[in-house]
C-alpha cells in the first residue's frame, strides 16, 4: 500500500450499525472497502469488519464502561496520526457515530490537524432493539417524546430528570445501563415510578445470539443479576415486549 504523505487523507465516521451486517447502509459499505485504514470499537461485530478493504489495516480503538479502554487521548491522536500519511481512514463505531459515540472530541482533534472528514450514519441500538421487541419509540396517546439516555458518564452513573422519566406513559431508551440498573431503579422509584413499570432489555440486538429480558422496574436489578447478560444491552423504560404488552392488557380486562 503505498500512501501520499505531502497530503493528509480523509476520515470517515462511518456507523456499523447494531451487528447485522445487513442493517449496514450501502455508503458505509462502500466506505469500508475503499479504506487504507479501519479503526474500530470493540463492540464492532467481526462479520462487519470482513467486509473492509481486505488489504486495509485494522487497528482496534475499544473502550469499555468501567473496564479497560484505550484513553480518548490516544484515540484522536491514532485517527489524527494515520490520516497524516494520506491514508483514507474509516472511524468505524458501534451503532450511529452521533449517539453516544465521542464523536465530537475526535472531530475536535481532526480539524484542529487540518484533516477533512464526513459521517456516515447508521442504525442506532435503540431502533434495532424497539424492532426486536415489536414495539415503536412513539405512539399517539402514549408518548409523543423519547429519550435517549446514557447509564453512566465521565463522572459514574449519570443523572437524569428522572421526576419526568418517573411519569407514566414516558418512554426512555437507556445505552449502557446495565450496571446502573439499581441506581436507575432506585432513583425513579424514589421520584414516585409506579413499581410495575415494564422495562425490557435487550443484549446483542440484531445479532443471532440476541436475547430479550421483559420486566418491571421492582424486578430489575434482580433478574438482570439472574439473565447474566454479558453483550451490550439497550434497556427500555416504559415499554414491554409487544406479546407481553397483549397478555398484560387482556389479563387487566379479565380481571375488571
Amino acid at each position: 500500500m503505498s500512501l501520499n504523505t505531502l497530503h493528509p487523507g480523509t476520515v470517515a465516521f462511518v456507523g456499523a450499525g447494531p451487528g447485522d451486517p445487513d442493517l449496514l447502509t450501502v455508503k458505509a459499505l462502500r466506505a469500508l472497502q475503499q479504506a487504507d485504514v479501519v479503526i474500530h470499537d470493540r463492540l464492532v461485530a467481526r462479520d462487519i469488519l470482513d467486509l473492509a478493504n481486505p488489504d486495509a489495516q485494522r487497528l482496534n480503538a475499544g473502550k469499555e464502561g468501567f473496564g479497560p479502554s484505550m484513553s480518548q487521548d490516544d484515540i484522536n491522536g491514532l485517527i489524527v496520526a494515520q490520516a497524516l500519511t494520506g491514508a483514507r481512514v474509516v472511524r468505524l463505531k458501534g451503532g450511529d457515530p452521533t449517539v453516544f459515540g465521542r464523536l465530537d472530541e475526535e472531530l475536535d482533534a481532526i480539524t484542529a490537524a487540518g484533516i477533512d472528514w464526513h459521517v456516515v450514519p447508521g442504525i442506532t441500538a435503540a431502533s434495532a432493539s424497539v424492532a426486536a421487541i415489536g414495539q415503536s419509540l412513539t405512539k399517539r396517546g402514549r408518548n409523543a417524546a423519547v429519550r435517549f439516555l446514557t447509564g453512566h458518564d465521565m463522572k459514574g452513573f449519570a443523572d437524569h430528570d428522572w421526576r419526568t422519566l418517573a411519569r407514566p406513559g414516558e418512554v426512555a431508551a437507556l445505552y449502557m445501563g446495565k450496571k446502573s440498573a439499581r441506581f436507575i431503579q432506585g432513583r425513579l422509584i424514589m421520584h414516585g415510578a409506579d413499581r410495575a413499570m415494564p422495562v425490557t432489555v435487550i443484549e446483542n440486538a440484531s445479532r443471532p445470539d440476541q436475547r430479550v429480558l421483559s420486566t418491571t422496574l421492582e424486578r430489575l436489578p434482580a433478574d438482570l443479576a439472574e439473565a447474566n447478560l454479558t453483550g451490550p444491552a439497550l434497556t427500555f423504560l416504559g415499554l414491554a415486549p409487544r406479546a407481553a404488552e397483549v397478555a398484560l392488557v387482556q389479563s387487566k380486562q379479565e380481571l375488571a
